[in-house]
């Protein structure tokens, strides 16, 4: 495969290019679909192909071809070179890119059970025993179930003589039970909405999360659901389980430090940043004990990676260190605006025929030193949510709104009643500033994310978001109606 990357290469540099790189992949992916004791779905696919960047006359170019005929590679040149020619008309800044290193490597994920040599009806079974467990709750009349997997070979080429191999395999699962009665609809997922849990880790991911013996618990909680009522409005300290804090992190950490959001690249599309750049390593972002780590090295992380899409080498770095905002996600082209001197290696494209971007990777919050019954006993007026449910957060990533699946009153350091529709609200910095106590490492989770949508044309991209529940205080809590 290497031999088309030098042909490639080659004959970029000979058209003018000062600068090109190539990205094949070859990927496989299997889906598998269930509802209410049917197969709805069921996809498997391969597909392989790549793309071309290059840099000329200070513009960028980019063009792809989705088959590796080794014969088609210059008219795939010529259009990335001739799209560089015109970008470079309209462009005015220089395009720096930050200094990395060459390497040649090969890398892979690791896993113990390849999925794809997991017969289907194996599959397909575990699925079929979770809907009619979910479907024995009389209340849910909707049982719907999940399986993905995917395997991806990905090679990367650059004309700064970068020659890498990585492989990664990703597993991921779930299901959902929707009660319905004559006045609601409820909802309750498992391990995590939008499909499940998802990891870079092979069929022994499934074969550990517990489906089938969590499904009764999910189902009965769903049916609750439509008894509980809501909670009122008022101010009252927060207790947020890992799979709702996830999407807290990446809503209102994540993306506002994508650095091409933060210089305006996606405020036509999806909005900026509060956190500019005159509040670069000068900010409070939370209270001291907050802690958001960035790290393309985490174990079985989705956002893991040998190298992200300009070849710059896997980093771990602090987003936020006790409380005080360090670092932007960047690439190459962005990282010496603002006077770093290397890229944090978050460049990256979903397919080959998309152009890499600045996309997010795993960012975790750091364990705490509680247990979480502590936290519940410290707590005399409180609530306690999770499970992700809708939400919505403006342009410049500072107000937000969440709505969870299932929240519990906390009444004299106590749980108390269960509460359907717990919303809480926000503003990003005084939120993560309101933050007194984090779960310690036992109850830690890396919660998967596979569906983060950016850019123009869009892209969806995946990574791991890992945390303890955390309590924050005094939070406007309940629905506010007119």
């Amino acid at each position: 495969m290497f031999d088309l990357c030098d042909k490639v290469l080659n004959y970029a540099q000979l058209l003018g290019a000062c600068y090109a790189d190539i990205r094949v992949i070859i990927r496989e992916t299997e889906w598998l679909y269930t509802k209410n004791g049917k197969l709805e779905s069921y996809s498997i696919n391969k597909e392989e192909g790549y793309g071309v960047r290059v840099i000329v006359d200070n513009g960028w170019g980019f063009a792809s071809i989705s088959n590796l005929n080794k014969e088609n590679f210059e008219k795939v040149v010529q259009k990335a070179i001739s799209i560089a020619k015109a970008s470079s008309k309209v462009r005015r800044e220089p395009i720096i890119l930050a200094k990395e290193p060459s390497y040649q490597d090969i890398w892979s994920s690791t896993y113990l059970i390849d999925p794809f040599t997991v017969p289907f009806e194996t599959k397909l079974n575990t699925l079929l025993e979770i809907d009619e467990i979910l479907r024995k709750e009389p209340s849910v009349k909707i049982a719907e179930a999940e399986m993905r997997f995917r395997k991806e070979h990905k090679y990367f080429a650059s004309t700064e003589g970068s020659k890498i191999l990585q492989t990664t395999v990703v597993s991921g699962a779930g299901y959902e039970a929707t009660a319905i009665d004559e006045n609601d609809v409820q909802k309750r997922t498992f391990p995590m909405a939008f499909g499940g849990q998802f990891m870079q880790m092979g069929y022994e991911l499934i074969q550990g999360l517990k489906l089938k013996e969590n499904a009764p618990r999910i189902a009965s909680e769903a049916a609750a659901l439509l008894k509980a009522k809501e909670i009122e409005p008022a101010k009252r300290d927060l207790i947020i389980g890992s799979e709702q804090l996830a999407l807290q992190i990446h809503e209102s950490c994540g993306h506002p430090s994508e650095l091409d959001r933060v210089l305006g690249y996606e405020e036509n599309y999806a909005g900026s940043s509060f956190i500019t750049v005159d509040k670069y390593k000068n900010m409070h972002y939370g209270s001291n004990i907050v802690n958001l780590v960035a790290d393309s090295t985490l174990p079985n992380g989705l956002g893991t990676f040998g190298y992200d899409d300009d070849g710059v080498r896997a980093q771990r770095y602090f987003i936020v260190k006790n409380g005080l905002y360090q670092n932007y996600f960047t690439n190459r082209e962005f990282a010496p605006i603002i006077g770093d001197e290397r890229s944090h290696g978050c460049n990256r494209a979903d397919h080959f025929s998309s152009i890499p971007i600045i996309r997010m990777i795993n960012l975790s919050l750091l364990p705490g030193d509680y247990e979480l019954d502590e936290m519940i006993a410290a707590t005399e007026d409180g609530l306690f949510v999770d499970g992700v449910k809708t939400w919505s957060i403006d342009q410049m990533r500072l107000n937000f709104q969440f709505t969870c699946e299932i929240g519990y009153r906390i009444k004299n350091g106590k749980l108390s009643e269960m509460v359907k529709n717990p919303t809480y609200q926000g503003i990003t910095p005084n939120f993560w500033q309101s933050c007194d106590m984090i779960a310690n490492e036992k109850y830690w989770i890396p919660c998967g994310v596979i569906n983060c949508g950016k850019g123009q044309p869009g892209q969806v991209m995946m990574m791991t978001h890992g945390c303890s529940p955390a309590r924050f205080k005094n939070i406007m809590t309940g629905i506010v109606r007119n």
